[in-house]
């Protein structure tokens, strides 16, 4: 009988894709809610590159009627300000300075303490994520295992972390990231064993590529990414931005490679984020690529997850950016694959992750206690 409900609630959502509906005895929703939203956000940052951002209560303020829960993170990477490069004038994005950007492990405990400050029913709508990491470190697995043994009942996932990013990963000092490294596949398979779901920033290719015919060479990152994918088939991950960015533009077959991915019977759990305005831009340029994106996602309506890659936003207008510019995405989409892809696929994912995480953690606490 619960399944029927909850089989009932998804149909009616789908029909009125404004009601989202959340039934008892569903085995996804972790809370009742009754409030209308327009979306989830499966990517945002709470802070900037100088760990600055709004109050929790006032991004809760933001969230308002629009978002009913956030994956939210801080950046793990910290922007150095030397007075010898920039003197007085203090930058607060990394493409501000020529100087270092550098991990800021303590992005997990402030977030971690933010969200702790909440009363129940708010947390419930967020999603704290880990991110304050070094991805090339061995150890790195580590740091997370101690993040959720130090911060039990807070985190549910780990990212958006970063392999290959333009202009990012050249301005870290030490060993760069790397698909092939080791460290990275201690993280993802660490994931996989506490259920924690993962954001994963890797450029499809390489800045300003040029645009190449479809059965010309694949995009510089694409065949480490995939190896990465079936390296780790128990770990659910998200593909942040399809691989885009500001200079990172979509090929001519950009999209075919997408669905490469999706239609895959070994990679079903992959997923990927259509986040960020940078990204954005490239979908509705015209009505063709809205089209094109939208006609994918109605083949694969369970594989895709809305996120606004809000970085500390200083006021709605800035939060809501990214879900309004996508406007003609929403019109071009049947009702069913829309709810899905702004609300649904969301509350899936999340919540499987919640549950599991909970649980690992509850049985290592267990573990813990006996030693």
């Amino acid at each position: 009988m619960a399944r029927f409900f909850c089989n009932l609630a998804r149909t009616l959502s789908c029909i009125a894709p404004l009601a989202s509906l959340y039934i008892v005895g569903c085995v996804a929703p972790l809370q009742a809610q009754t409030q209308v939203y327009e979306f989830n956000d499966s990517h945002c940052h709470l802070t900037n590159n100088i760990q600055e951002g709004p109050n929790i209560h006032d991004f809760l303020t933001m969230m308002g009627k629009h978002a009913g829960r956030v994956a939210l993170f801080g950046i793990p990477l910290q922007q150095e300000w030397s007075y010898r490069v920039d003197g007085d004038r203090a930058p607060a994005y990394y493409l501000h300075s020529d100087s270092p950007l550098y991990y800021y492990s303590f992005t997990d405990a402030a977030i971690a303490m933010t969200y702790k400050s909440l009363p129940k029913d708010q947390q419930a709508r967020l999603d704290p994520m880990i991110t304050g990491f070094n991805p090339s470190d061995m150890y790195a697995a580590d740091h997370i295992r101690r993040v959720l043994e130090t911060f039990p009942g807070v985190f549910t996932g780990i990212g958006e972390f970063t392999i290959h990013k333009e202009f990012v990963s050249a301005k870290i000092p030490g060993e760069v990231a790397s698909l092939e490294n080791p460290a990275l596949d201690r993280i993802l398979d660490f994931a996989a064993e506490t259920g924690l779901i993962v954001i994963l920033h890797n450029d499809i290719d390489i800045p300003f590529a040029k645009d190449v015919a479809k059965d010309a060479a694949e995009p510089a990152y694409f065949k480490q990414l995939v190896a990465v994918f079936n390296r780790h088939p128990h770990t659910t991950i998200i593909w942040a931005h399809t691989g885009l960015g500001r200079t990172v533009a979509p090929r001519r077959d950009h999209l075919a490679l997408i669905e490469s991915l999706l239609a895959d019977p070994a990679l079903p759990n992959v997923y990927v984020d259509i986040s960020w305005d940078e990204v954005a831009k490239y979908f509705v340029a015209d009505p063709n690529a809205t089209k094109a994106l939208a006609n994918l996602m109605q083949r694969h309506p369970d594989r895709f997850l809305f996120g606004s890659d809000a970085a500390a936003p200083g006021d709605q207008t800035k939060f809501l950016k990214t879900f309004n510019m996508y406007a003609p995405l929403w019109d071009s989409l049947d009702a069913e694959t829309s709810a899905k892809i702004r609300l649904h696929n969301y509350e899936r994912l999340f919540d499987a992750a919640r549950l599991k995480v909970r649980s690992w953690e509850s049985s290592h606490a267990v573990a813990r206690s006996a030693n």
